[in-house]
């Protein structure tokens, strides 16, 4: 098995069909490859491969993200749209480790979320999670504020004052997702 990492625009054909089926986001089925590259424009892939280059699994970091906490903006590195091409091989688990290690040595303040029922997932891989913080983040849809649907925040890699003020965050001293893909 081989990690990989590539920004989006030097992405193959053939790699950017394999992640839209992987995903299997049907409003993104059938997103062609010039689209594609101008809507991840600010992600980078994070790819398990096999010795054929075939993907065993992927993750996004999606580097337009910036939570407002507190009239200050917080811009981090956000994980997602990991998935495994097969179920129960370890490839996840193993993409997951090599990513913390890359945001690690990059020093890249490096976030995630995830549903409650994934936390056992993220805990065998040895990520901190801040169970419930999720849901103190707004997310603008139209005119309203509301809660995001994720449960946990995610620490891949980011500075002490900056886990702390996530893990303050509460039904009085919410954050605000301010970028918007």
């Amino acid at each position: 098995m081989k990690y990989q990492v590539k920004e989006t625009k030097y992405l193959t054909e053939a790699e950017i069909k394999h992640i839209l089926e992987l995903w299997d986001i049907s409003a993104w089925n059938t997103m062609k490859s010039s689209y594609f590259r101008s809507f991840f424009k600010d992600s980078e892939f994070h790819f398990l491969m096999d010795m054929d280059e075939s993907i065993l699994a992927i993750m996004r970091v999606n580097f337009d993200f910036t939570l407002q906490i507190a009239d200050t903006g917080y811009s981090f590195a956000e994980a997602v749209g990991l998935v495994s091409a097969h179920k129960k091989k370890g490839y996840g688990t193993a993409l997951v480790k090599h990513f913390k290690e890359n945001v690690t040595q990059r020093n890249l303040e490096t976030i995630g979320f995830c549903h409650a029922d994934l936390r056992s997932f993220y805990e065998k891989c040895d990520i901190e999670i801040l169970h419930d913080k999720a849901k103190m983040i707004k997310e603008s849809i139209g005119s309203e504020w509301v809660n995001s649907e994720d449960d946990d925040i995610l620490i891949f890699h980011t500075s002490q004052k900056r886990k702390e003020l996530l893990n303050q965050l509460s039904v009085q001293n919410n954050a605000y997702l301010m970028n918007k893909e």
